[in-house]
């Protein structure tokens, strides 16, 4: 397989977004594979933009079958976990070892190279990561930093990655390991939080990043169903529930969040390399180069 590819395969589970598909465009663009998906009443509306071959349709016991962290049941969206677990199954059944599943409102996808934010216009960036993962023994995710957390000016506060935090939006996750994801919402952070304690670790990468549309701005996904009725309270609390002993509920930047403090886990795990493991000496660069384009 080319260097320049992931080796893993890419799933987007969506939901309300098909015309909007902002994750589906920034992937066809680089060119890759994927899978989108979706729920059955939604299909034949995705099938207008995607090709069917792209599109699998969620299991609807997933749903039915999947742990709320509440007492609501399906008296209300139980949010994207179900089909993140359907996906994590689907992916075991193709025999892979690990996966990709990223939230569908991605813009683009950018490398940050001497404190620029530059964007990326091939698979290469996916193929790294991985190949830093499967270095260790004992990484159980990682993933992209947000854009928005990795600011300009300030690039000698960052590192390539950072040990042991939380992983959102677009996650690789290795297969063998004996979780899932669970929860109505804040399902990344409680699913980072059930690694971390049981000794593995999370590498979220600042080297890459994904330019991810703000919460609540575009329609669809979780948008309506949650946050427009109920605000953000509501998950803020199940963090808070689920993890008391390094989460509480906050007011930051006009609403309520969810604080969590990773400090102990950043102490206590660390990253085992693997014993057939050896570290090349100089640098690796998969072919990467910095080119202008007039737009």
């Amino acid at each position: 397989m080319s260097q320049n590819k992931p080796q893993f395969p890419l799933y987007i589970p969506s939901k309300g977004r098909a015309e909007s598909r902002l994750t589906v465009k920034a992937l066809e663009q680089m060119q890759l594979p994927y899978r989108v998906v979706v729920e059955d009443q939604e299909y034949s509306e995705y099938a207008k933009y995607i090709d069917k071959k792209n599109i699998l349709v969620l299991d609807k016991t997933y749903q039915e079958k999947y742990d709320t962290c509440d007492d609501l049941g399906l008296t209300k969206s139980v949010g994207p976990g179900a089909a993140r677990n359907f996906i994590w199954d689907h992916s075991i059944s193709e025999g892979h070892k690990w996966h990709w599943v990223m939230d569908d409102n991605i813009k683009c996808f950018r490398r940050w190279h001497k404190n620029k934010r530059i964007k990326i216009y091939d698979g290469v960036m996916w193929r790294i990561m991985e190949d830093f993962c499967l270095r260790y023994k004992n990484v159980a995710m990682a993933g992209p930093n947000y854009t928005f957390f990795v600011i300009d000016k300030w690039g000698d506060r960052y590192g390539p990655f950072t040990v042991n935090t939380r992983i959102y939006s677009c996650n690789l996750i290795r297969n063998d390991v004996p979780f899932r994801w669970r929860g109505r919402y804040n399902e990344d952070t409680d699913l980072s939080l059930q690694m971390l304690k049981a000794g593995w670790c999370t590498i979220q990468f600042n080297i890459f990043l994904q330019e991810k549309a703000r919460t609540q701005t575009i329609k669809g996904g979780n948008t309506a169903e949650f946050y427009a009725k109920e605000g953000t309270i509501p998950k803020s609390q199940m963090q808070q529930k689920l993890h008391p002993d390094v989460s509480r509920v906050t007011w930051r930047y006009g609403r309520w969040h969810h604080y969590v403090n990773y400090n102990k886990f950043k102490r206590e795990n660390h990253l085992i390399l693997r014993d057939d493991i050896e570290i090349p000496k100089g640098t690796n660069d998969y072919g990467l180069t910095l080119k202008t384009f007039d737009n």
